[in-house]
């Protein structure tokens, strides 16, 4: 279910929520649905299980998931709206950062370039220090 880039500057605590949240604003994980339990997790990719919690505990906080004690985790009732919300409060600073760009000469089409190629394929999110 998850892919962990070990190479990678990202913490893996913060991979495996970038990816959670992936997966519930695609749609592959819907309301009411298991998420894998920490230890099936920490089995699978050879990773401490309180790396895990922390990331599970980390979404808990946000409420996207939530545990139900002696059954695992569970995404949210309004998960998917909650994320998208929280998107929208970053087009303020997504503007800011383009109307920096724009003042510096950033040509208009390599801008749209990099949104084109972000609404093709939204799971397949670019970390930014893989630039």
């Amino acid at each position: 279910m998850f892919q962990i880039d070990s190479m990678s500057r990202t913490p893996i605590y913060e991979q495996l929520i970038d990816q959670l949240e992936k997966m519930i604003a695609s749609g592959a994980l819907s309301e009411g649905d298991q998420i894998p339990s920490v230890r099936a997790t920490s089995t699978e990719l050879g990773i401490n299980p309180v790396t895990i919690l922390k990331s599970y505990t980390e979404l808990d906080g946000r409420g996207l998931i939530r545990a139900v004690p002696g059954r695992g985790y569970f995404v949210c009732e309004g998960a998917k709206e909650i994320l998208t919300e929280n998107k929208m409060k970053d087009l303020g600073e997504l503007s800011r950062i383009i109307g920096g760009m724009a003042s510096l000469g950033v040509p208009r089409e390599a801008i749209e370039e990099i949104l084109d190629e972000a609404y093709r394929d939204p799971m397949q999110g670019k970390e930014s220090d893989d630039k």
